[in-house]
């Protein structure tokens, strides 16, 4: 008995350290395991603040919240009126062997009107008449406009034509004219020439950026550009703006910090003519909000929707014209498009 006894003193003294070694490595295991979840949590707040560090701040406002379900039920209003949209032959502005410039409507997606272009140059094409076969154009668009502009749209009828069109443009021999509707506090310049950066933000919104951040890096691998509008006022509250400027009365505004202009407090219609020296998305419609003088109807830049008893279904800006030496002829172009009834009748003389 005593024997048994002994016998199972010693076999449990050989069992107790190997259970006592898991226990053991089981705290061990759990302890390094709650390390490493500290240590991933530490390492991303660090690479959060790096990012915050590194990517510049935009200095224009995000979109406002109202302006979500709106540009929605704008969009499927304009996808379908895109669908059924056919040009005409007073929407044509100019015709060659090379180039074609259309009149694009408001509320109307730029691919939506190549489609109708062929059958506008049969028109034109007396040998159509006779049942000839017409080769159809390698058409491309030269230029395009968000959905709500209208304006001088060019369409090439060559891969050559439009290879020279696409450099011309990346080099700024192009000159472009908008006239903008704008709701805001009236201007104390004539005229302005804004600087700014311009990029994408984190949440994929195009923003401006301060101008001494161009070249700096953005979320999802872009970088801030330059971009750069010099306005003029063409009419406030209807009256004409139409005094001769010296260049010394020609304001520049090199943007460093955000636009302190209220868009609230004041409400005055305010008509400009932007001249862009860059082609950045939404270009104008940022510079405008960011000068406090948004878009009428440009909901996604702080623009009234509502106005005077009116409601407005797209932002109410126009492009005016484009000059441009003719990529085959090597003659000065100019390309422009009749004001629509918004413009034209802003700029009529108040009656007395």
């Amino acid at each position: 008995m005593i024997l048994l006894f002994s016998c199972l003193h010693s076999i449990i003294g050989l069992l107790s350290p190997p259970i006592f070694v898991r226990i053991s490595k089981t705290s061990r295991f759990l302890t390094m395991a709650d390390q490493s979840h500290s240590d991933l949590q530490k390492k991303r707040l660090g690479n959060d603040r790096k990012s915050a560090a590194i990517y510049p701040v935009p200095l224009s406002p995000p979109f406002p919240a109202i302006s979500k379900q709106m540009e929605l039920n704008r969009a499927m209003a304009a996808s379908s009126k895109s669908s059924l949209f056919s040009l005409s032959r007073s929407d044509v502005l100019f015709e060659d062997d090379w180039l074609v410039a259309v009149n694009k409507p408001q509320g109307v997606y730029c691919e939506a009107v190549l489609p109708s272009i062929p059958s506008l140059l049969n028109e034109f094409d007396d040998s159509a008449q006779l049942g000839a076969q017409v080769n159809l154009p390698e058409l491309h668009l030269a230029n395009r406009l968000d959905r709500d502009t209208s304006g001088v749209m060019l369409i090439t009828k060559s891969h050559k034509v439009a290879a020279k069109l696409v450099k011309a443009f990346t080099n700024h021999k192009v000159r472009k004219t908008y006239i903008a509707f704008c709701i805001g506090q009236v201007p104390e310049w004539k005229r302005i020439t804004i600087k700014s950066g311009h990029g994408r933000s984190k949440f994929g919104a195009w923003r401006v950026y301060a101008f001494q951040d161009v070249g700096r890096a953005l979320p999802g691998r872009s970088v801030v550009r330059d971009m750069q509008t010099l306005f003029e006022v063409l009419s406030v509250n209807g009256q004409g703006c139409f005094k001769e400027l010296s260049e010394r009365e020609e304001k520049v505004i090199i943007v460093e910090e955000k636009s302190v202009t209220d868009t609230n407090l004041h409400h005055n219609e305010i008509l400009v003519r932007a001249y862009p020296q860059s082609g950045r998305t939404h270009q104008i419609r940022l510079h405008c909000q960011y000068l406090g003088i948004p878009i009428r109807g440009d909901v996604k830049y702080e623009g009234v929707f509502e106005w005077k008893g009116g409601t407005f279904d797209g932002h109410e800006l126009h492009a005016e014209s484009l000059s441009f030496e003719h990529p085959v002829t090597g003659l000065p172009l100019v390309l422009q498009a009749p004001l629509p009834l918004w413009a034209s009748q802003a700029l009529q003389p108040l009656s007395s």
